[in-house]
């Protein structure tokens, strides 16, 4: 009996061996791009000039790995359909061909890519078209067809490379009603990341892949990190899915443009290699996996700078005939600038540079009055010619333009939330104007030479149509004097206004309606009076056509007082910004 009992011992043992030296041994690299945001060509078109980072140089790079004989999975995690025309071209401008960006992760052989909030502001005619022309899926597991209540994408994807199985998952963030028109999306809506996840990781595993990566469109939060709080609903999701959810050995992050390459422990005690390669294709990230015997995986990370990469010249060569149509469409003039317009002015006053987007604004609408705020943080055009290019910099975001209603007293509101984040509450003519980061002594923080602001300038909305004061000596909430409708009618607080607002706005971005005025999400819905066909920097650029000459003029409907004060507080401000004197 004691003999058989170790002849049946010894077989195990040697089953054991023999299925250890049978297992999978070998590595693989994932490589990421993510929040690319057009730069798929080695070229600026908004500033006209060679870029020495894009998908150009990301080519090369991905040939010489290949060449090497190593397993390469191919991933991208989203907003590439907004920010530089020859996507923008190929979305709205010329809807025959197929799109570049298909034609460019074809030429790449991409496995996967999760869809971003940018693709989605493309409307359902471009990503719907693109998604077709991809020969890899376009995943986004929480973006749920409300006629199926299924992913209207596909949840995931099993990437077979060689002798590995690699599950790729994909989730968006799912803020974007918050930012975009419902027409974008319509029939789709967005559930909560660390629910979904749950809800399909049983699944892929049963797959029995041997590699779990997450590839979500939503930043890392680490304040969400070990939290436990299962936010289902929030913007940057990916660390509370990483520790809610276990099973995924790397997520890779998109969204907020903030480079990462760093572990973390879930809460079953598994590590998670989180990483992000920021965006506009200035890095990669690449993750390392080595699986040795027993099945066991030794994973690292690391971030590498496209700029250090030649560029691919076979890639150029391929995509030549696109490039040339897009100059050509960047470079038509499309009228003529008296003066200079710069959007430094914006920050510290009325300015030219935004007027012009409120007479668009108004002129379209009819409405009583206009928001806006500076779009682009630094961007200058120079008297004289302007060009289809020059309106990429004036307006860098595809939002259409909504006409909505509010009262006046929602309307003083909503400038007061707009100064609150924008001016400080000034004590004398020695205190800064603008609200920038600081540190812990109460000085503004300054980095190579220049300090931040402590929001985002897209925020800063000032308004046309109404006469006001904004007095920066008195307390947020207690700044904004309206005075009149320009042009001499009474302005009254209980009086219903149309008003004008991009469709980011006018969706609650920024907050200003919601948690300025007060609006639930159900109330903009309601208010809303119309909303254009067409991104607002297509109208920008037919008023320009059909002017031909503009002058462009400062309004003379706000000012900031104590005007000695703004004044002095400007001077400093603008060196402090800019990094110059004004």
């Amino acid at each position: 009996m004691l003999k058989f009992r170790s002849i049946k011992w010894i077989i195990a043992v040697l089953l054991n061996v023999l299925l250890i030296s049978c297992s999978k041994t070998g590595s693989i690299k994932i490589i990421e791009t993510t929040d690319l945001h057009g730069m798929i060509l080695p070229f600026d078109f908004i500033e006209n000039e060679s870029s020495d980072a894009s998908l150009a140089n990301v080519s090369s790079y991905i040939q010489t790995i290949r060449n090497n004989q190593e397993q390469v999975v191919l991933l991208d995690d989203g907003d590439n359909l907004q920010g530089q025309p020859v996507v923008y071209y190929y979305n709205f401008i010329d809807t025959v061909s197929d799109h570049i960006l298909a034609g460019v992760f074809n030429y790449l052989k991409c496995d996967a890519v999760t869809a971003g909030n940018h693709d989605f502001e493309a409307g359902h005619p471009v990503y719907d078209r693109i998604k077709q022309q991809y020969d890899f899926p376009l995943l986004a597991a929480n973006a749920v067809d409300v006629r199926t209540g299924e992913p209207y994408f596909k949840p995931y994807t099993i990437v077979n490379k060689g002798k590995f199985k690699i599950a790729v998952f994909g989730l968006v963030t799912p803020s974007i009603p918050e930012w975009l028109p419902p027409r974008l999306y319509s029939g789709i809506k967005f559930e909560g990341m660390v629910e979904t996840a749950r809800k399909w990781m049983p699944e892929i595993l049963k797959q029995k892949p041997d590699l779990v990566v997450g590839l979500f469109h939503s930043g890392f939060n680490r304040e969400e990190f070990e939290s436990r709080k299962e936010q289902f609903l929030k913007e940057d999701g990916s660390a509370a899915v990483a520790y809610n959810v276990p099973g995924f050995d790397i997520i890779l992050n998109g969204h907020d443009h903030k480079l990462a390459n760093e572990k973390i422990v879930n809460a079953d005690g598994d590590t998670v290699l989180m990483m992000n390669a920021g965006s506009r294709c200035r890095n990669i990230a690449e993750a390392n996996v080595v699986f040795s015997k027993g099945h066991k995986k030794v994973i690292s990370g690391k971030l590498i700078e496209v700029s250090d990469l030649e560029p691919d010249k076979e890639y150029i060569s391929h995509f030549e005939k696109q490039s040339n149509t897009v100059h050509e469409y960047v470079d038509k003039v499309i009228g003529n600038s008296e003066s200079t317009l710069s959007s430094r002015s914006s920050y510290f006053g009325p300015s030219a540079f935004i007027s012009m987007v409120h007479k668009v604004q108004l002129e379209i609408s009819g409405a009583d009055v206009s928001f806006t705020a500076p779009l682009s943080f630094d961007v200058r055009i120079e008297e004289g010619p302007i060009k289809v290019s020059d309106m990429f910099k004036l307006y860098r975001y595809e939002n259409m333009l909504y006409t909505m209603s509010l009262t006046g007293s929602e309307i003083k509101k909503y400038l007061e939330y707009s100064y609150g984040g924008w001016m400080n509450t000034m004590k004398g003519p020695a205190g800064n104007l603008l609200k920038f980061r600081t540190g812990k002594d109460g000085k503004p923080v300054v980095r190579d030479g220049k300090a931040w602001l402590d929001n985002q300038p897209y925020n800063f909305d000032s308004a046309e149509g109404i006469d006001y004061v904004v007095d920066v000596s008195k307390p947020e909430g207690e700044r904004i004097t309206i005075s009149g409708l320009t042009g001499g009618k009474p302005f009254e607080m209980n009086t219903m206004y149309k008003v004008a607002v991009n469709s980011y706005r006018g969706s609650g971005g920024g907050g200003h309606l919601t948690e300025g005025v007060g609006l639930s999400q159900n109330d903009l819905a309601k208010r809303l009076i119309t909303s254009t066909d067409k991104d607002l920097r297509f109208y920008i650029l037919k008023y320009i056509e059909s002017q031909g000459n503009i002058k462009p003029q400062s309004p003379k409907n706000w000012k900031i007082v104590p005007e000695t004060w703004a004044k002095a507080a400007a001077q400093r401000d603008y060196a402090l910004l800019f990094g110059e004197d004004k």
